[in-house]
């Protein structure tokens, strides 16, 4: 193998726009797999949430032949929140594959991500996806393309890209829209004749690479992962590891991996060109370089954007500790764990609290940190999370806050309330579109608006609402947001739930339990409709002693309760409220939680 014959591919694409899909049909007419193989949609997205949500977390590499040339292909997130998983794989890479929807055209995200991609000078060839859906206009959405590299500042060979139709569910793409489909040939052409060969030295000049993420393995343990910029490496080859601190020690390479397909397997060399995974290294951290043992070379870390929410991670006080399969209840397990997860992603900061077992966890959105929240509560861990907070700073004398610009395509019979709730939040519109009968809203809103917005959207547009955001920048405070105006419905006592006490209740709110459910007290079971949290009692069954009539019973008829998701119920809780995170069950209790503690403390 040649670096010229080597091609380094990042897939860009917004949130389901099918880049995941296109990725399996690249890889099936690879010869990836065998013919009668059972390979699951989507093999890309092998993260159970990944599965389960329908979007790509974490950034992922796989390769494939085409003749005689070594296509690396870089899986990326179509998520804003997952941005810092794109920011460091592009440095990997030479160019990219920007997928657009046919019918949506380039959205929020395909705007962010392409801007990094064009300031970092990378070649882009766009594949206009979807081409078989009813009503779509390819054409269209291809000079939309043209009129978004204009405005985020192109240079002119970056404009002269290439493009194909395809529709990455079918296997098949195309040229131009006036040629017959075929299968996904041209593209991989195209792959090979636009995106340029990895810029590379001398094989005998020293080593370099740059750790851009990790792989573990049950028997390999952690791995590093990384483009290697020029030179070769070998198995049992010494080499400096340069950590952030800019200090060197010699570490010694015990196997080299590489992707063939989407598996990992051991290869006797790597050369210039090649994205590798290595084992041996010991505390490693993302943006870390080895290079040569006898002259090194430091590269520039890694810079992502940074991040605008918080979230403090606590220890498990309720009554329920420990009786719902948690494994991992202390605060050591706690910080081991989030330390463990800051190193991994570069975007996700973490910091002891004041409070003694407590931590502060920041990251990229609510979703971000959700994620984790709920891998870690699939892997055993049971602890206390409190209510989402922006991160704000001083410039001469004045708080900044996050700011991010949002777009939102409507029905334009829902525009009216959508517009009033967003301007509520203290939004700013930018421009306002009509198209056939959706409208699209383009508002700069303060990070703070955006905590419970997603869920108060789909409930004004009757869930047609679609919702994108990127991160805008730091302007100055914007005033007092009203984040939620419902109080809650407060169990007065530990307990089960019983159907009787639950009906008399559902005039007072909306209830997040049924019956059969255990409780505590100060556990969160409804919310209010007034203003005001109330205390009440739904363990109290019916009195059967005291029955003076021969009618039969009122049936007892529940209305269906609210189903809370995690995302949820991390923007509805307030500050005097923590969400408690258990491998069994998710629930919203008041931080203090017997009632006359609460109003001492008010």
């Amino acid at each position: 193998m040649k670096s010229s014959h080597i091609r380094n591919v990042a897939i860009i694409a917004h949130v389901d726009h099918g880049k995941t899909t296109l990725v399996d049909g690249l890889l099936r007419q690879s010869g990836v797999f065998r013919d009668n193989q059972v390979v699951s949609e989507r093999v890309m997205d092998s993260n159970d949430q990944e599965r389960e949500r329908g979007i790509t977390i974490l950034s992922k590499n796989a390769s494939v032949m085409f003749k005689d040339y070594l296509i690396n292909i870089v899986d990326t997130p179509g998520h804003a929140d997952f941005g810092g998983q794109v920011e460091r794989v592009l440095g990997t890479v030479d160019g990219a594959l920007l997928i657009v929807d046919a019918w949506e055209g380039p959205m929020a995200q395909t705007r962010f991500v392409t801007k990094k991609a064009l300031e970092m000078g990378l070649t882009l060839a766009v594949v206009i996806n979807k081409i078989d859906r009813a009503g779509c206009e390819p054409h269209k959405a291809l000079d939309k393309v043209f009129d978004l590299f204009v405005e985020l500042g192109a240079n002119h060979d970056q404009l002269d890209f290439g493009h194909i139709f395809a529709s990455g569910r079918n296997g098949t793409c195309r040229r131009e829209m006036t040629d017959p489909d075929s299968n996904l040939l041209p593209l991989f052409e195209m792959i090979v004749n636009r995106i340029p060969a990895p810029e590379v030295g001398d094989s005998s000049n020293n080593p370099v690479l740059q750790i851009t993420s990790l792989d573990f393995q049950e028997f390999m343990g952690r791995m590093a992962v990384g483009r290697l910029r020029q030179g070769t490496l070998k198995p049992n080859q010494m080499v400096t590891h340069i950590n952030a601190d800019g200090l060197a020690k010699k570490v010694r390479i015990t196997k080299i991996l590489f992707p063939e397909g989407v598996k990992l397997k051991e290869i006797d060399e790597a050369i210039a060109g090649q994205i590798v995974a290595l084992c041996g290294i010991p505390d490693f951290t993302l943006g870390d370089t080895l290079s040569g043992e006898e002259t090194p070379i430091a590269l520039p870390r890694i810079k992502v954007d940074p991040p605008t929410i918080s979230m403090k991670f606590s220890i498990n006080d309720s009554p329920f500790c420990g009786k719902d399969g948690g494994r991992y209840l202390t605060s050591n397990h706690l910080a081991e764990r989030l330390e463990r997860e800051a190193v991994s992603d570069v975007a996700l900061r973490m910091v002891k609290s004041e409070e003694p077992g407590a931590f502060v966890v920041s990251g990229r959105g609510v979703l971000h940190l959700s994620v984790l929240i709920e891998k870690m509560r699939r892997e055993g861990y049971e602890f206390a999370v409190g209510r989402p907070k922006v991160i704000t700073h001083e410039e001469d004398g004045v708080t900044m806050e996050p700011v991010e610009t949002i777009t939102i395509d409507v029905p334009e019979t829902s525009a009216g309330p959508v517009i009033d709730e967003i301007n509520k939040r203290k939004g700013e519109m930018k421009d306002m579109q009509l198209e056939g009968t959706q409208n699209r809203l383009i508002y700069d809103l303060p990070a703070r608006g955006l905590i419970g917005l997603r869920s108060k959207l789909m409930s004004l547009s009757k869930g047609y609402a679609v919702f994108q955001q990127i991160f805008k920048g730091y302007e100055p405070m914007k005033g007092h947001i009203e984040q939620r105006t419902t109080g809650t419905l407060i169990a007065k006592e530990r307990g089960t739930t019983v159907a009787y006490a639950l009906w008399k209740l559902e005039e007072r709110g909306t209830m997040f339990v049924g019956p059969g459910v255990d409780v505590y007290t100060g556990m969160i079971v409804g919310e209010n409709a007034r203003g005001e949290d109330m205390v009440i009692n739904v363990n109290k069954g019916k009195q059967l002693t005291n029955m003076r009539t021969t009618s039969s019973d009122e049936a007892t008829i529940l209305t269906p309760h609210r189903q809370m998701s995690l995302e949820e119920c991390l923007e509805f809780i307030n500050d005097d409220e923590s969400l408690e995170v258990t491998p069994k069950a998710v629930r919203i209790r008041k931080v203090l939680l017997e009632e006359n503690q609460r109003k001492r403390s008010g």
